[in-house]
């Protein structure tokens, strides 16, 4: 697994998320509803889909406030909002693999959205299953060490202990990988244990990385990533494009 290029990817674009953390908070929200209304209500302890939002959105740190009140918001309401989720799979330039993952209450200007994005900076939209077969769905969490206060064999030992799959080590944090099933319980164990999160969520992990070495390429796919991270449909934006 290459961990490493993965953390880089997210290097890339913490800046520009730190300054939309709004717009993140919004999104984490709707997904937050939609797992309240389609896993089983707003009791995280009965809806393990739920409960995993709640852990991505406390590694993003929205506040428990918001989290407590979109909870009770889509617990009580009746279902005005009809969000469904899509997912949609191409290619960017020189062939890095994308999958982007939508929560949409318009089929259509979702769909013909991604569409142009993919056109515009040459790439293009493929069917499902185009991409996804060389991504491995995986729990991980990203665990800040930057003032590298951490024993890694503790850490290792409490992770694997929780059930972990795979701890992997980087300047100055570490990466903690899981099968889906599991990643609510080992996020749950960490936590108790006072790790501190710089990310926790389910993810589309690739098996392989693209590096772009055309200036063109390049600023395509960056202008890609970006516009579709900014479309307010888009969840999660995956893909193997190393910086």
């Amino acid at each position: 697994m290459a961990g490493h290029s993965k953390w880089n990817n997210i290097k890339r674009a913490k800046g520009a998320q730190d300054a939309k953390r709004a717009k993140i908070f919004t999104k984490i929200a709707r997904e937050m509803t939609v797992a309240v209304k389609e896993g089983g209500g707003g009791d995280p302890m009965n809806n393990s889909r739920l409960a995993t939002v709640i852990a991505k959105a406390k590694a993003a740190n929205m506040p428990n406030d918001n989290i407590k009140r979109t909870i009770e918001k889509a617990a009580g309401s009746g279902g005005s909002d009809n969000y469904e989720s899509i997912v949609y799979e191409g290619y960017g330039p020189s062939g890095v693999a994308v999958i982007v993952e939508t929560m949409t209450d318009n089929r259509k200007r979702t769909a013909a959205d991604m569409r142009h994005y993919f056109d515009k900076y040459g790439g293009n939209m493929g069917t499902s299953g185009c991409v996804s077969w060389s991504f491995d769905r995986k729990g991980a969490i990203i665990i800040d060490d930057e003032e590298k206060s951490i024993d890694e064999d503790t850490l290792i030992n409490d992770a694997l202990e929780a059930g972990a799959d795979d701890v992997e080590t980087g300047d100055g944090f570490y990466e903690v990988y899981t099968s889906p099933d599991d990643f609510n319980a080992v996020n749950d164990a960490l936590d108790s244990a006072g790790y501190a999160f710089l990310s926790a969520q389910i993810e589309m992990i690739p098996q392989n990385y693209i590096t772009l070495t055309s200036p063109d390429d390049i600023k395509n796919m960056d202008k890609m990533l970006e516009m579709m991270e900014d479309n307010d449909d888009v969840q999660n934006v995956w893909h193997n494009y190393e910086v």
